[in-house]
């Protein structure tokens, strides 16, 4: 998704639209890196439960508390998204231009 651009806009696109859709990208991209963060901290997690090492399994407790806030990221940005297209779709409707 990184460096994508939606098409489609054709020659009616505005620049708020294009405001919105590059908000659009920059919140997915952020989604996708967070994602990508929280799997490599859940194979760490795996990793440690299966070495049953006290001291993995002590360090698995900042690990577990480090995805969930990733988690609760993930779901703050996607509430934002959901906002934000919610906005943009009655404004469209309406004929006003699009805020990001």
């Amino acid at each position: 998704m990184e460096g994508e651009t939606f098409s489609g806009l054709g020659s009616g696109a505005t620049q708020a639209d294009s405001k919105v859709i590059q908000s659009f990208q920059k919140n997915f991209v952020q989604v996708q890196s967070i994602l990508d963060q929280n799997r490599l901290l859940i194979n760490e997690i795996n990793q440690n439960h299966e070495s049953r090492i006290p001291d993995n399994l002590s360090r698995n407790v900042g690990l577990i508390r480090e995805l969930n806030s990733n988690i609760r990221r993930v779901v703050d940005l996607y509430a934002d998204l959901s906002t934000s297209l919610g906005r943009s779709v009655a404004a469209s409707s309406e004929g006003t231009p699009l805020e990001p």
